[in-house]
């Protein structure tokens, strides 16, 4: 939690907004530019990686055990076995040069961590860290893509967060709500019977937390997007003791990347619906994001 708190996260603003303007340097006169591949994908890396100490050249092997352990491991034993495998490898040398020389990074943090007062265990480190390479940035990924979307679609979305200020802090929100990309994984502790479904002890489940965000029993008009919507309990970052550690940096790298892409991008569109393709897995985002716009 220290390392998460939100004035640490806060100052993180200045180089999440510097990631972003360069991913924007690179197609700002070119007129198109994939919102995923081109600028979603890369700020949770870049983040992510500067957060644990690690080179940002070693992006492109995070976005291959990203995408390998949460869109294909699933339903290949192979793949996350091989996946898993190469990420600890490469975790263990950067724990090494940890502890060789500590930095002020979170792999320094949970190597001199304590829990009931004794230190993490490797497999707890190890578990730590996959943990925040696969919720740090596939999720924020997908965040960012689909809230680029709905504003390529909705035109009248997009003028209103270039030209009004005021309305960002729900605006942010409503995006979440609406477009909310994890499906949390949990265990049935008990027998139990919902909505005619019964479920066992022991049984997998899967939890939606997108089809919650759309309940319309908590959310009036709940297909729409209101970027005004004021009640807005969603839950997007989940609920209770298991809800997201990283929430204030989703946020804060959802908002500053839009603030940069709409400072700094012509109003653009969705230049070809058919190519829109979508991840597969329990998160949910856009992959292939085709937008156009006219260069200034």
């Amino acid at each position: 939690l220290p390392f998460f708190a939100p004035g640490r996260i806060d100052a993180l603003e200045p180089a999440i907004a510097a990631h972003a303007d360069r991913r924007i340097d690179a197609f700002i006169t070119r007129g198109t530019f994939d919102g995923s591949a081109d600028l979603a994908q890369h700020i949770p890396v870049e983040v992510i990686a500067g957060m644990l100490g690690i080179p940002d050249s070693d992006g492109d092997r995070f976005r291959h055990w990203v995408h390998q352990l949460l869109e294909i491991a699933p339903t290949d034993i192979g793949v996350a076995a091989t996946n898993l495998i190469e990420f600890h490898l490469y975790l263990q040398e950067q724990i090494e040069l940890r502890r060789a020389e500590p930095g002020d990074d979170l792999v320094s943090f949970l190597l001199g961590a304590q829990i009931e007062g004794r230190p993490l265990t490797e497999q707890e480190l190890f578990g730590g860290c996959l943990l925040l390479l696969m919720a740090g940035i596939d999720t924020t990924w997908s965040a960012i893509g689909a809230s680029l979307l709905h504003l390529a679609q909705h035109p009248e979305d997009q003028h209103r967060m270039r030209t009004d200020p005021t309305v960002w802090p729900t605006a942010i929100e409503e995006l979440l709500r609406a477009y909310a990309p994890v499906t949390m994984a949990r265990e049935v502790v008990a027998d139990v019977e919902l909505g005619g479904c019964p479920m066992k002890a022991g049984d997998p489940l899967l939890l939606p937390f997108p089809a919650a965000n759309r309940d319309p029993e908590a959310f009036d008009d709940p297909d729409h997007v209101d970027l005004d919507r004021a009640r807005n309990r969603h839950l997007a970052f989940g609920v209770g003791i298991h809800r997201c550690l990283g929430s204030n940096l989703a946020r804060l790298e959802l908002r500053v990347t839009l603030e940069r892409a709409l400072a700094r991008i012509p109003p653009f569109h969705l230049a070809d619906p058919d190519a829109l393709a979508w991840s597969r897995g329990q998160v949910r985002g856009p992959r292939v994001l085709p937008l156009a716009f006219t260069p200034n």
